[in-house]
C-alpha cells in the first residue's frame, strides 16, 4: 500500500496537548537531552520500546517524534472505566490484556504498523526498578518478528530528577531478519527477548561511561 492509499487517522488533541505539554516541561523543570533521536524522526512505521521507572515515561517517548502519534501499548487496567477507556483509545492507545494472548490486540498492533504508523511498548509490562530490561513480556516478540518493522531501542538510564539533566538515548535498530527467516515460534521469541536485554545491557553500560 503506498502512502497515499494509507488510511489516514485523526489526530488526537490530547495527545498533541500532552506531548507539547512535555516538550515544556523537558526544558525546564524536568531538563531531558536526547542522544541520537534522529534515529526515530523519519518516515515509515517501526516499534520503539523503552524500559519503564516512572509513569511519564511514554510523555518522554512521544516527545522527540514532533510529527508522529506514537500508538502505545498499555494493559486494560490502566484504562478501565468508561470515560478514561474512551479517551484513550481517542488517543490511539492499544488496550491489551496483560499476561494472556489478546488476539485483539495483537490484530491492532499489525493495524498500526500496516498503516504507516509508530507502535510504542514498554516489555516489562509495568513499572520496573530492578535491572533493565531483564524481566520482560513475551508478546512484544510475538509482535515485533510479525510485524515486520524496524525495532528502537530508547533507554532512560536513571530515574527522572527535577531540575538536573535527564539523559535518553535512543539506539540502532534491533537487528531481526535472521530470527524471521527461522520462523517466528516459541524458541525465536525467546532468542528475541534475550537479544533486548542484552542490547539494553550495552546502552546502559554505554551510558554510564559517558
Amino acid at each position: 500500500m503506498s502512502e497515499a492509499q494509507k488510511p489516514q487517522r485523526k489526530r488526537s488533541g490530547m495527545y498533541a496537548f500532552l506531548r507539547g505539554l512535555g516538550d515544556v516541561v523537558f526544558h525546564t523543570v524536568l531538563p531531558v537531552k536526547y542522544h541520537n533521536a534522529e534515529r526515530i524522526q523519519g518516515e515509515g512505521p517501526f516499534i520503539i520500546i523503552g524500559n519503564h521507572q516512572c509513569w511519564i515515561d511514554p510523555v518522554v517517548m512521544a516527545v522527540p517524534m514532533r510529527k508522529r502519534q506514537i500508538s502505545l501499548l498499555a494493559k486494560k487496567e490502566v484504562g478501565a472505566g468508561g470515560k478514561l477507556t474512551k479517551l484513550m483509545r481517542n488517543m490511539h492507545v492499544v488496550l491489551v490484556n496483560r499476561g494472556n494472548t489478546d488476539m485483539e490486540a495483537m490484530r491492532a498492533c499489525m493495524k498500526v504498523v500496516r498503516d504507516g504508523h509508530v507502535l510504542g511498548i514498554f516489555p516489562e509490562g509495568t513499572r520496573y526498578h530492578k535491572g533493565v530490561m531483564e524481566e520482560l513480556e513475551s508478546g512484544v516478540a510475538m509482535i515485533a518478528l510479525r510485524a515486520g518493522v524496524p525495532l528502537y531501542p530508547m533507554l532512560i538510564p536513571t530515574k527522572m530528577k527535577l531540575f538536573r539533566r535527564n539523559d535518553c538515548y535512543v539506539g540502532e535498530p534491533i537487528p531481526l531478519d535472521d530470527l524471521r527467516e527461522k520462523g517466528i515460534n516459541k524458541e525465536t521469541c525467546a532468542e528475541l527477548l534475550q537479544r533486548i536485554t542484552a542490547t539494553y545491557a550495552d546502552l546502559l553500560k554505554a551510558a554510564e561511561e559517558k
